[in-house]
């Protein structure tokens, strides 16, 4: 797996000793936002999380500000954070604007995508496999990730790739929890495809693989984790 720094900068798109104290403790959590390490209906602490990543409560306390701000947490009493309850209409949203916004990161990526970066996609690949052999959410996860924004940062794309991140941020967390309960055994990878597009230089058939793979996932979420519309 990436170290903590590869995989700060794949998010952020910087080097972490680039960052602020403060920058690298909101990049920290987001990364653990998008790789499932914050459960729905589970709460933290601001103190717990600043013991967890062995800093003072302020640099968190601000990052926390900012991923609130993004919908990506919710404030609640005592201090206490935890991931926003998810409904229909919400979920289905976020599915059409990853499904609008991804395909067109990828193809975007696609002119600048040589042998090299395809045989890194291939290795990633390869251990998004892993996970899916040994069942083990967490290393799919954080290699499902890790294989699309390779892919997407190809793009170099200053607009587009903040909103996926925060679709990413705001869709994870449940979809951790579907894969958890559910499995990773129907999982259909639809990374091969993107690959095969990717070596014909195919950029309609890299964007419908992608598009598939999305909707394999996000199918996954079952009507028990949605909550009613308030």
């Amino acid at each position: 797996m990436p170290s903590l720094a590869e995989s700060i900068s794949l998010i952020s798109g910087d080097r972490p000793d680039h960052l602020t104290l403060q920058e690298q403790v909101y990049q920290r959590i987001r990364l653990d936002i998008m790789t499932g390490k914050f459960i729905p209906g589970k709460s933290v602490t601001i103190r717990g999380l600043a013991e967890t990543l062995g800093t003072s409560p302020m640099p968190v306390r601000e990052a926390l500000r900012r991923l609130v701000a993004e919908r990506a947490l919710q404030l609640l009493p005592n201090r206490r954070v935890s991931v926003p309850a998810m409904t229909i209409e919400k979920y289905s949203e976020l599915t059409a604007a990853r499904v609008a916004l991804e395909p067109l990161a990828a193809e975007r990526a696609l002119p600048h995508m040589d042998d090299a970066m395809v045989a890194k996609l291939t290795r990633l690949d390869a251990e998004v496999d892993e996970g899916i052999r040994l069942g083990d959410v967490e290393l799919y996860l954080s290699k499902n990730l890790e294989f699309h924004f390779t892919m997407y940062r190809c793009g170099e794309s200053q607009v587009i790739m903040p909103m996926i991140e925060s679709l990413w941020l705001q869709m994870v967390p449940f979809l951790y929890l579907a894969m958890k309960r559910k499995g990773l055994g129907a999982i259909v990878d639809q990374h091969q495809e993107a690959l095969s597009a990717i070596r014909n230089r195919d950029a309609a058939a890299l964007a419908q693989s992608i598009r598939l793979d999305i909707l394999d996932g996000v199918n996954r979420m079952p009507e028990s984790e949605f909550v009613e519309e308030s």
